[in-house]
């Protein structure tokens, strides 16, 4: 059976500074500098707060792939990132829950290059699956 370890909430933001002085004002603590992620056109920075990680997510231009979402939602959590086990038994899983592939599994810098991939559902949105 597949394990789906919650790795990270997604926070979507405007101004990533202006996040992250916030959230360290909260007591959170970076464990990483920003990284920017040329494949999505964003910036990237994990905090870590009581063993819970939040991922800020900034888009850097309009030709960024959450650059719509933020148009739309404005600074808020918008996925939840599970770490897996194996892509197509994950893949299997989500799809026989009702979610739908975004795309396929691709490098992500912020994260040592491991892959991602994007799932959304009806009922709760965007999860992102992070393999091994």
């Amino acid at each position: 059976m597949q394990t789906f370890k919650i790795h990270h909430i997604g926070y979507l933001v405007k101004k990533m500074e202006a996040a992250k002085q916030t959230f360290e004002a909260l007591g959170y603590l970076p464990e990483q500098d920003t990284v920017y992620d040329p494949g999505r056109d964003v910036d990237i920075c994990f905090l870590q707060k009581d063993g819970y990680r939040v991922e800020l997510v900034s888009p850097v231009s309009e030709h960024s792939v959450v650059a719509g979402l933020l148009k739309k939602y404005k600074n808020c959590p918008y996925h939840i990132c599970y770490e897996v086990e194996d892509y197509e038994s994950a893949s299997a899983a989500l799809s026989a829950a009702g979610f739908l592939a975004i795309d396929t599994p691709a490098e992500a810098p912020a994260m040592g290059n491991r892959k991602v991939a994007f799932f959304s559902g009806p009922a709760i949105g965007m999860v992102e699956v992070l393999l091994p």
